[in-house]
């Protein structure tokens, strides 16, 4: 065991994934068995590419490679049980040529149970040769652990960002939501302001628009992020990015609505409930506000 494995505390981990261990994980000894800790990592590591907005298929295939596991070390302190709530970290240590270093660890508050070390070759999908790995892949991940936002927020027209937006938003709303296309393309996009976040290989994952002002009051809508990076703090960006354009275009107020769903996301961000719920488009809303001036 490294001096730096052996040192792991929880926050040494800027990425930390929260489980509950299940009724199926635990063995004949009442504790979780010990080759389901390499599921946990695995899961971990999941989020750790949703916190750098990675799409992982789509991302590994704009670079022309994957990631395959060369080495899995563990090492075990104590036991998690039945119902526990644990927290996987997973860090970054080093990326080499054509590898990365990651460290994991199983919290269960301040106590660490279990830690260790998988070491990942980026290569050629079909061969399965190594790769170097791409710089912007590099990049990506050391800006994480260094704390570094992971999208940019873009705000134009719809010529200038129609189709990004139109991409994110038929994914979420028409194939995975199920609304009707006619209710989901309106002839509104064509005077809103637009903003879409890119990721760090500019790839387009999250999408929003704000209406004209009325009287001073104006609407955020259609406020998208892809599945496989959502809870990754992008939808929080995006918002604040739309607000602020609100704001300095000197509207006094902004509405929108917001699904059932996502009620508690917008309420964090200073929104306040309006009326009661409805539907619309087959789905439960809320009508909700944030004054600006």
């Amino acid at each position: 065991m490294t001096d730096s494995l052996a040192r792991l505390t929880r926050s040494d981990f800027r990425h930390l994934e929260r489980l509950r261990v299940r009724w199926a994980e635990v063995d004949m000894q009442q504790i979780v068995f010990n080759a389901h800790y390499l599921l946990y990592f695995d899961t971990a590591v999941a989020g750790y590419w949703r916190a750098v907005a990675l799409p992982y298929q789509a991302a590994m295939e704009s670079l022309g490679g994957d990631l395959y596991v060369r080495k899995a070390t563990l090492w075990y302190e104590g036991s998690a049980r039945y119902d526990d709530q644990v927290d996987i970290g997973i860090q970054c240590a080093r990326i080499g040529n054509s590898s990365f270093h990651l460290q994991a660890a199983v919290f269960r508050g301040a106590q660490r149970l279990v830690h260790g070390e998988l070491v990942y070759v980026f290569a050629d999908p079909v061969s399965q040769s190594a790769r170097p790995v791409p710089q912007a892949l590099r990049d990506a991940i050391l800006g994480f652990e260094a704390g570094e936002s992971m999208v940019t927020v873009r705000s134009g027209d719809w010529v200038a960002l129609g189709r990004q937006a139109r991409s994110i938003r038929d994914a979420v709303f028409i194939q995975e939501q199920g609304i009707a296309a006619e209710l989901e393309h309106d002839t509104a996009d064509v005077d809103a302001v637009h903003a879409v976040a890119f990721n760090r290989l500019g790839q387009a994952v999250a999408t929003g628009r704000l209406l004209g002002a009325v009287d001073g009051a104006s609407k955020i809508g259609r406020m998208a992020v892809l599945a496989s990076v959502r809870s990754a703090g992008i939808g929080s960006s995006l918002l604040e990015s739309l607000v602020r354009a609100a704001r300095e275009r000197g509207d006094s107020e902004v509405s929108l609505h917001a699904q059932a769903s996502a009620v508690s996301f917008y309420r964090s961000a200073g929104f306040t409930a309006r009326g009661g719920a409805f539907q619309e488009a087959g789905i439960a809303h809320q009508a909700m506000t944030l004054t600006l001036r």
